[in-house]
């Protein structure tokens, strides 16, 4: 559960100073391994378990072709939540709900998280288990860590993995997994395991691979820590009026439930969580869906950085826990690649600041769409569209 590499993933793992003055990435190969093997032996690992953990370790070309071949993230929410979320999918974790009852009870009354939420990232980290990827973790993780990249993230990894197979929870030859090195169920890291991880059917092991309850309890204490807020909601779908500001919606934009239902906004379904701080959020403008967010939804962040496919996992988790469908609206068309490409570069040729040109609709962009349609006189619902583009380029 952790994002920052394979884009799936939920949880940012946290870099920490290497004790050798060694070489910390690159050169050669096994000259690196060695390293390794002494900086973990260093940090007190037993010398015969580095030994055996470092011994079958090789380079997999094909970690390096995942990391660098990753997909750029430009699908529309509601196109992009159709696609993840179908009934079967709701039916199953309603299944997981009912099976693991037990455990969602226990992860409830130790962290007041609900269990849709759980449910929601099991089922698109790993579709509820069935695959967990079959990359060999330990051959990745240092391939990953020898790589200049982002060896500052990966070698403590390494080292916490080394630190699992002491225990017992991990072998170097056979745990398999994502190939940015996430393991199990809900797809965490080894330094996060250590961290985290929870023997949740008391078999004296940590089995996020096997364990559903060790998995989920797991997960849950990750999302304690990471800032979740006790029985406290993450996401509600709302109506707007018709004279609302509009630039007052995205996240940037934080007002107490009392104050946004004052200015007429509504619950669809439900009421607001009055004595909560939120954003209003619209995915695709004012002809779109329209959402609340408070602020567990931020922690979604923390998984991944893109926000329709964070608005998608948290609405997931709302339908798990009986929300229906979202009204679609009739949403004004969006821009392909090229165009929205063409639409950063005549923003930032007006002076904003929207990162690099490459197409996709990050934080920066929705920004700086918002923005200039307010400079316009237009609508400032931070959605990109045709009308906007042709404005722009005249």
């Amino acid at each position: 559960m952790r994002f920052p590499t394979s884009g799936l993933c939920l949880f940012m793992a946290l870099s920490v100073p290497t004790v050798l003055s060694a070489q910390n990435c690159g050169g050669d190969f096994g000259a690196f391994v060695e390293a390794l093997e002494a900086e973990a032996v260093a940090e007190g690992r037993a010398p015969e378990v580095a030994e055996r953990f470092f011994s079958g370790v090789s380079q997999d070309q094909s970690v390096l072709r995942a990391d660098r071949n990753q997909g750029i993230f430009q699908s529309g929410f509601i196109e992009f939540s159709r696609k993840l979320i179908s009934q079967n999918r709701i039916d199953r974790g309603r299944a997981m709900a009912e099976k693991w009852d037990s455990v969602f009870n226990r992860i409830e009354a130790d962290y007041g998280i609900d269990r849709g939420v759980l449910l929601a990232f099991w089922a698109f980290e790993t579709d509820y288990g069935s695959f967990q990827g079959d990359f060999n973790t330990a051959n990745a993780l240092v391939t990953l860590a020898h790589d200049c990249r982002r060896p500052d993230l990966f070698r403590p990894q390494v080292l916490s993995a080394v630190t699992l197979f002491e225990r017992g929870d991990f072998d170097p030859r056979t745990t398999t997994g994502a190939w940015a090195g996430e393991i199990g169920m809900v797809q965490m890291l080894p330094r996060d395991i250590l961290e985290n991880g929870m023997d949740g059917d008391g078999d004296g092991h940590v089995s996020l691979k096997t364990s559903a309850p060790d998995a989920l309890l797991s997960g849950a204490k990750m999302l304690s820590e990471l800032g979740w807020r006790p029985n406290e909601p993450w996401l509600q779908e709302v109506v707007l009026p018709e004279d609302l500001d509009l630039y007052l919606t995205g996240l940037e934009t934080r007002k107490p439930a009392s104050e946004w239902q004052a200015l007429g906004v509504t619950a669809r379904n439900g009421s607001l969580e009055q004595g909560l701080e939120a954003s209003i959020l619209l995915p695709q403008g004012r002809g779109g869906p329209a959402f609340i967010a408070y602020p567990n939804f931020r922690v979604y962040f923390e998984w991944n950085q893109s926000f329709t496919y964070v608005l998608t996992a948290a609405y997931f988790a709302t339908r798990l826990e009986g929300a229906p469908v979202y009204d679609a609206g009739s949403p004004a068309p969006g821009l392909n690649d090229a165009q929205m490409k063409e639409l950063q570069r005549l923003l930032q040729a007006r002076g904003y600041d929207v990162g690099k040109i490459d197409g996709i609709l990050g934080a920066g962009t929705r920004s700086a769409v918002r923005d200039v349609q307010r400079e316009l006189g237009l609508p400032a619902d931070a959605w990109p569209t045709p009308e906007l583009l042709a404005r722009l380029a005249r």
